[in-house]
């Protein structure tokens, strides 16, 4: 909600801030209008970026808190995602002994958009900087992954209790369109 209002702000302060000659002739009630229009969007946004310097840094101060252990590392030079691309990855997550979902045991890997809230919050700020050919272990915190809500039980998945812990061994295997195609490895033949 505060980051929704911080965006609204400043895009209002930029709306405001307008160099060009008005189309119409200005009056002195249209000028004072437009003035205090400008300025209270401007100290608004000024106020909360001071008030709030957190919200800027929410992010890499999230992502600093899931433990990553790297259990394979991809060749140098492998792609990256970028946020929006599509990413096929293999995990399997856990809380405590129990498997939440294992993608390891499947044919297909898990095709997901990276950055666009398809997984827990944990694996989202992970993945971005991940290469082809990583495979880590996130630990990820209860408040980036279900929450003290948990999840519920649903068909084929267990129930996540209150304030669990996850563990999500995730591996990249390939990055749509960014991958070198199979002709350019082999050859023209």
């Amino acid at each position: 909600m505060l980051r929704a209002l911080l965006l609204l702000l400043t895009l209002t302060s930029t709306i405001s801030f307008n160099l060009s000659p008005p189309s119409r002739p200005t009056t002195s009630l249209s000028s004072r209008r437009t003035f205090l229009s400008t300025s209270t969007s401007f100290l608004s946004t000024a106020a909360l970026t001071t008030l709030f310097p957190q919200i800027g840094l929410a992010a890499a101060d999230d992502a600093d808190r899931v433990k990553v252990e790297k259990m394979k590392t991809a060749k140098s030079g492998a792609p990256t995602p970028s946020i929006g691309e599509l990413a096929a990855i293999r995990f399997k997550a856990s809380s405590g002994p129990t498997i939440i979902d294992d993608i390891y045991s499947t044919p297909e890997p898990f095709y997901t958009r990276v950055g666009s809230g398809g997984l827990i919050r944990g694996v989202e700020l992970i993945l971005p900087k991940m290469s082809v050919g990583d495979r880590w272990v996130l630990t990820i915190p209860s408040d980036l992954a279900f929450g003290e809500k948990g999840r519920p039980a649903s068909a084929g998945k267990p129930r996540i209790g209150s304030g669990a812990e996850i563990v999500f061994d995730v591996e990249m295997v390939g990055l749509p369109g960014k991958e070198e195609e199979l002709i350019d490895i082999i050859g023209d033949v």
